[in-house]
């Protein structure tokens, strides 16, 4: 029998156990704000759900990092904290609003080279500034083909932490999770030098599982 209930990112048991606590608070002390709280937990509790995805397996795809809408498709230099060249590459552009699935997942199989953390503002992440302006965790994975492509976690007006729970030199593998943004955010994908999108600015991705372009290997 399949279940009902649909797995929690570890990141989230902090905030429900605080919700649940403060719903229990607002129930004893103003009884009638009660249900507030408790609207306010389920809504935390879904915001943090891990559902599992079913990721194809045909080598050389490339899946949407993210859940959400493709906000923008363009060229454009990777972060020059990944020291990947001034060349401009296609950049796919992935908005998450606040009732998307929050856990992002490796785009292809590959090693990580190198992790960059910058601080940056908090502007809309649906602005494309916010590429280059707003804090961002960015990571740049090497092919097996000896190509590479950066994956950018971005943080917005709402999302104001980044998690991202790799390490340089470790080897991943299509689909597998590798860190949240918490409450509404972007992830920018900057796809191997002469590889072209799949995907249509407006299209809606789902993270592991919408296939993006397509690698040479």
């Amino acid at each position: 029998m399949k279940t009902l209930l649909v797995p929690i990112h570890s990141a989230g048991w902090p905030f429900i156990t605080m919700f649940s606590l403060a719903t229990a608070l607002l129930f004893y002390f103003f009884n009638n704000l009660g249900s507030i709280g408790i609207v306010l937990t389920l809504w935390c509790i879904y915001f943090f759900r891990d559902p599992n995805r079913v990721t194809p397996t045909r080598e050389g795809l490339i899946v949407s990092p993210a859940d959400g809408k493709v906000q923008l498709i363009d060229k454009a230099e990777p972060p020059i904290e990944l020291e990947m060249g001034k060349n401009k590459r296609w950049r796919i552009c992935i908005f998450m609003n606040v009732f998307n699935v929050h856990v992002n997942r490796i785009p292809i199989s590959g090693t990580l080279h190198k992790l960059a953390y910058r601080p940056g503002k908090f502007f809309n992440a649906s602005l494309d500034k916010a590429s280059e302006f707003n804090e961002r965790q960015s990571i740049r994975l090497k092919l097996s083909d000896g190509g590479d492509i950066a994956f950018v976690q971005i943080a917005g007006l709402i999302a104001r932490r980044i998690l991202c729970d790799v390490s340089e030199g470790l080897s991943v593998k299509t689909g597998e999770r590798f860190g949240i943004i918490r409450f509404g955010s972007r992830v920018d994908v900057y796809l191997p030098e002469g590889i072209e999108p799949l995907v249509s600015v407006g299209q809606t991705s789902v993270a592991g599982e919408t296939v993006i372009a397509e690698s040479k290997i």
